[in-house]
């Protein structure tokens, strides 16, 4: 572990690790539930220590790692598969087409990796319950890494989260809390559940681990393709903090002297659910009046690292598209059908971008690998594909009566 301190990302002020948890103590208090968060600290690290220590032969990813090895929870997190995708690529004009599965982490998304560096966090502070508000899938990694450890979990979920991922959270042990409203009202009550009775709030951004957990996907994507920076990230966008912690990813190689640019990122967005691609694309923030999408996992009202995902966006001369529902589940298929990778309607929104943007005028030139973030399995929400397939109806086992 490399030491390091926080900054907050609005009025830049430091704090050194246990001098504050969650918001900067300046820009905080401003903050209030129902709009992005503010005051949003990111650490930083002595990078030019890491520029000494770093060997790529031998990589010592705890140099970037904010929470000591003894910490981490035993469960395995990360080193999803990063594949090429040749017949997917051929199809939208690219050479070098990866896909990064995540859907492969223990509870079936990326949210693993937010919850397990801050299960490890609690494990530090000899906190033994961990809060959390979500849609499904960070519930759901919360729950798992927490049954691998005697830390508690208590998520808050609207109660229309899918079924598959409310039977995840029920069955690694947590305590599931299904509330009457959207998942900004889960927020809102989680915050105000750890104010007023203890426990570390996990919540996206609100907690600035989560980010550095979701960042070592952008330091695997780095490492498994040779230690090359992509041409471009395609990233599904609800909350920001995906986007934000790719970024964080590739933004510390490059502090650290290991990278000489950034890859360009491209957040997308459900067309309902489009509050962070309105603000990238006018500079005024507005919540998204209705985000009601059937990929669940990005349906946000207020996206709470709005702010962090626009610094994104601009930092790495990237941009928005929304696409509709009907084109992420077409990409949804199309992706299962040419790599054999079944991501949910979130994990496919990516796709569905990558596929609008090479058939207009800013299509991407290929000049190198193009990468896909696949954040969850498709089997956490079977309903969504359904609602455009038909499972062929049973034949008596006889082959003369075939017709294929």
């Amino acid at each position: 572990m490399t030491p390091f301190s926080y900054r907050c990302t609005d009025c830049g002020r430091t704090f050194s690790r246990d001098e504050v948890r969650y918001l900067c103590l300046d820009c905080g208090p401003t903050y209030r539930p129902g709009m992005p968060l503010v005051g949003v600290l990111e650490a930083v690290f002595d990078y030019p220590s890491i520029a000494k220590s770093f060997d790529p032969a031998r990589p010592d990813w705890d140099l970037f790692c904010p929470v000591e090895r003894q910490y981490h929870p035993p469960i395995q997190v990360g080193n999803t598969p990063l594949g090429r995708v040749d017949r997917l690529g051929a199809t939208l004009g690219l050479s070098s087409l990866w896909v990064k599965n995540d859907g492969l982490n223990p509870s079936g998304s990326l949210k693993d990796r937010a919850s397990y560096l801050v299960v490890a966090e609690a494990r530090r502070l000899g906190i033994d319950l961990v809060v959390a508000a979500s849609t499904g899938n960070a519930a759901s990694a919360l729950a798992a890494v927490c049954a691998s450890t005697d830390t508690k979990a208590l998520i808050f979920v609207p109660e229309k989260a899918p079924k598959a991922k409310l039977v995840q959270m029920v069955l690694y042990g947590a305590q599931v809390v299904p509330i009457k409203g959207t998942y900004d009202d889960a927020f809102a009550l989680s915050l105000e559940y750890t104010a007023q009775r203890g426990g570390l709030n996990r919540n996206t951004a609100y907690h600035p681990l989560t980010i550095e957990g979701k960042k070592t996907a952008g330091l695997e994507i780095w490492a498994q393709l040779g230690y090359q920076v992509p041409e471009a990230i395609l990233v599904s966008v609800g909350d920001g903090v995906i986007l934000g912690g790719v970024h964080k990813g590739f933004l510390d190689l490059h502090r650290a002297g290991l990278i000489d640019r950034l890859p360009r990122l491209i957040g997308v967005q459900a067309e309902t659910s489009d509050a962070i691609h309105r603000f990238v694309t006018t500079g005024v923030y507005a919540d998204a009046a209705n985000p009601t999408t059937r990929a669940d996992s990005i349906s946000v009202t207020c996206p709470s690292n709005a702010h962090g995902a626009r610094r994104a966006l601009q930092e790495s001369a990237g941009e928005t598209l929304t696409v509709t529902d009907a084109e992420i589940l077409e990409a949804q298929a199309t992706l299962a059908a040419t790599s054999g990778i079944f991501t949910e309607p979130a994990g496919a929104t990516a796709l569905a971008g990558l596929v609008k943007l090479q058939a207009g005028p800013r299509r991407l030139s290929g000049s190198g690998p193009v990468v896909i973030l696949a954040t969850g399995h498709g089997l956490k929400d079977v309903d969504a594909p359904l609602s455009r397939i038909s499972i062929p109806p049973a034949v008596e086992p006889v082959l003369e009566r075939l017709s294929l």
